[in-house]
């Protein structure tokens, strides 16, 4: 199926790995030109080489942290007029108590996964509305909808980014301008593998038995976790010329843990 998106302009922020990764690929494969963002070079640059050697892309890699305002500037020096942008960011750690969250965690949190895309679409969605084309997609969590503890760092930041987006989606609709939200349950990613890796150190078990017992917990219906090129899929889609009318959406891909009617 073609999207109808080559030789657009795709701006991927903090998609060196996981699940930002999966998207820019799947949208290179498309065919769109692809600026690469994260704030570690070996990563950044090893992923820009493998995106553009797997689908024959121009990938750019920007070394630059989205979360600050230099490296949004950073960012729309190399991308000034994006077609399309994905914003995403490395998970914060999980919080088994609302008691051990620091006021530092909460600001950083707010600056990379709240403040930093808001300011990101700030600057480019009038240029997109102006263009008459412009397709902007969010990769947050599943806790923005569905509350847990264990991810306060995550979801409450990523909560408002989801309100804000709607309000704005609303805005922007009659300019064939686009934005929503993806928002994942539990995926085989690099920091899935640090996390339960380390668990399974500390257990005498294995990653896969680690991950096997929170399937079990959480009683994901799916019964496993997700690989991450379902919601690089899910984010090319999004992006494509036939989303025209799909905007201000949070879509939970979860494996099926929450479900919502409305």
């Amino acid at each position: 199926m073609n999207l109808g998106i080559k030789g657009k302009r795709a701006l991927c922020a903090g998609a060196s790995a996981g699940m930002g990764k999966a998207a820019a690929m799947a949208i290179a494969v498309e065919g769109a030109e692809i600026f690469l963002s994260a704030r570690s070079e070996a990563r950044l640059f090893a992923a820009a080489r493998e995106i553009g050697e797997a689908t024959g892309a121009v990938v750019t890699p920007i070394v630059a942290d989205h979360g600050t305002a230099e490296g949004r500037a950073s960012l729309l020096a190399a991308c000034p007029e994006p077609d399309i942008l994905i914003a995403t960011t490395a998970p914060p750690r999980m919080t088994p108590s609302y008691l051990d969250v620091t006021e530092a965690e909460w600001m950083h949190s707010l600056a990379t996964t709240l403040v930093g895309p808001i300011e990101l679409m700030r600057q480019v969605l009038e240029g997109m509305a102006l263009r008459g084309f412009g397709r902007v997609v969010n990769i947050g969590t599943g806790a923005a909808k569905n509350p847990a503890e264990v991810r306060l760092l995550s979801g409450p930041a990523r909560a408002a980014l989801c309100n804000y987006t709607v309000a704005v989606a609303r805005r922007l609709a009659k300019h064939n301008v686009t934005i929503n939200n993806v928002l994942p349950g539990m995926f085989h990613t690099a920091a899935t593998a640090e996390r339960f890796g380390a668990m399974a150190a500390a257990n005498g078990t294995s990653y896969e038995e680690e991950c096997r017992k929170f399937v079990e917990e959480w009683r994901i219906p799916a019964g496993r976790f997700g690989d991450p090129a379902d919601i690089g899929a899910f984010c090319a889609m999004l992006c494509s010329t036939h989303a025209g009318l799909m905007t201000g959406q949070s879509l939970v891909i979860d494996g099926g843990i929450g479900n919502h009617v409305f």
